[in-house]
């Protein structure tokens, strides 16, 4: 984790002086901007990825590729399936909606208590290791609708973990970090081009086919809408 990113922007130099982070990481755009933010601000970050029983496996080899290029250490934690199920990221006979994009009901997409999980996995490992930071790619503008991306989903959270860890009850409490909470899509896209993000190594896609972005899916059509208004090429 000594060396430097081949990019132009955030380089990942690691020192034992350094703060730790862990970063909630996908291999997506968002997280992979955070991952970034994460080692701007100053951090040593840990990338904590989930094998949930996804139906793809696209963002993990992206989330592997891109923790190889900044040398950042990766866990991949591989959880149950039967936790994840009622989604169509999880179930093969719920099909992903496309062209939905706009819609005021919660997805199919929406995975039942995916960011609680995750969050609380962030939170063991930070907390027993002496990290300070928990980063997590939430979004509240351009985003699907999911209530575990909600502000006030983040602040509850991180109530809870202020008054039910040892850290907190000591006054040190582990810090939610939500850098895009309130960007949109084009000003996410702005930041990780400003940081150096290799978008073209990220995955967004919910439904590839062969390996490649379906272009209809939510995730899809706001990663295009972003590039687009924000006039940055994703190669």
């Amino acid at each position: 984790m000594s060396s430097s990113s081949k990019s132009n922007g955030v380089r990942a130099k690691s020192h034992s002086k350094n703060p730790k982070a862990i970063v909630l990481f996908s291999g997506g755009l968002d997280s992979t901007t955070c991952l970034y933010q994460a080692i701007q601000d100053g951090y040593s970050p840990i990338a904590l990825s989930f094998d949930y029983n996804q139906k793809h496996k696209q963002e993990l080899k992206s989330a592997k590729k891109i923790t190889k290029l900044l040398e950042v250490p990766h866990l991949i934690q591989k959880l149950n399936p039967e936790f994840f199920q009622g989604s169509s990221l999880t179930e093969k006979k719920i099909k992903v909606p496309k062209n939905s994009l706009g819609h005021s009901e919660i997805p199919n997409t929406y995975v039942p208590g995916r960011n609680i999980l995750f969050l609380s996995f962030g939170v063991s490992l930070a907390e027993g290791i002496g990290a300070q930071r928990l980063y997590i790619g939430v979004n509240a503008l351009d985003y699907s609708g999911y209530p575990d991306c909600r502000p006030e989903f983040i602040k509850a959270y991180s109530d809870a973990i202020r008054i039910g860890t040892k850290t907190g009850s000591e006054g040190h409490p582990l810090e939610i970090c939500t850098p895009l909470q309130f960007l949109d899509k084009k000003e996410i896209v702005l930041l990780g081009s400003k940081l150096g993000v290799p978008f073209s190594m990220t995955h967004s896609c919910y439904d590839p086919v062969g390996g490649k972005p379906c272009g209809k899916c939510d995730s899809c059509l706001l990663r295009k809408k972003g590039f687009q208004e924000a006039g940055v090429p994703e190669k």
